[in-house]
């Protein structure tokens, strides 16, 4: 009786953290944010619904190239909760991504999203690194209308590897899916890691890190 009650206990363990793991299912038609109220929630608090208007659901822009004139030659135009209220609880979002020839979008994760992409236009060598401890690199050429998944979580990349602009489209599954790029949240948190830290970390001497810290 004893071992049966853990195994129950252990499946129930099991089934609520599957369930808390996800954005959960809304439980009503909509939630539109509402991004004037001070309420602490996880996501955003509903607008009253006798205030949602269709513009609550729209986002126009998307055809408009980005500006890929920085350092990394790319431009991501996200259309999240943050530009899109409608989005609020339904768990989907999606961006826009524009490279000038070479750009690359830098190895990042979304801690809250798997991402899937679709090449509009151009060539792209993209791929992601496996966790620990074998770091294993998938990565594939992608070409016009092919697409490509970046599970959630893990490091991925998206390189423009031909000699004109490239564009994409990702959809990701979640209305917030966060972006933390590797080389930013490494080297240029806000107060920094420790010198000794990162040194130990990447085996290399203290002026190197000094060096690249110094660009972000």
């Amino acid at each position: 009786m004893a071992c049966y009650n853990i195994m129950i206990l252990s499946l129930l363990t099991i089934t609520s953290t599957l369930v808390i793991a996800f954005e959960s299912s809304p439980l009503q038609d909509f939630c539109v944010a509402d991004p004037t109220t001070s309420a602490l929630v996880n996501g955003l608090a509903c607008l009253d619904s006798k205030l949602v208007e269709a513009n609550h659901f729209f986002f126009s822009g998307l055809h408009l190239p980005g500006n890929t004139s920085n350092p990394v030659g790319s431009k991501v135009t996200p259309v999240t909760v943050g530009q899109l209220p409608g989005l609020n609880t339904l768990g989907i979002s999606m961006a826009r991504i524009d490279f000038a020839a070479w750009g690359v979008v830098p190895p990042h994760t979304h801690p809250r999203a798997t991402e899937i992409l679709t090449v509009l236009q151009g060539k792209l060598f993209v791929g992601f690194v496996t966790s620990n401890p074998k770091n294993r690199l998938i990565s594939k050429i992608l070409d016009k209308g092919d697409v490509f998944v970046f599970p959630v979580g893990l490091p991925h990349f998206q390189h423009n590897i031909g000699t004109g602009t490239a564009v994409s489209v990702s959809d990701l599954s979640s209305q917030n899916p966060g972006v933390i790029t590797v080389a930013n949240a490494v080297f240029g948190s806000s107060p920094a890691i420790a010198d000794d830290v990162l040194v130990k970390a990447f085996q290399v001497d203290k002026s190197i890190i000094t060096h690249l810290q110094a660009q972000f």
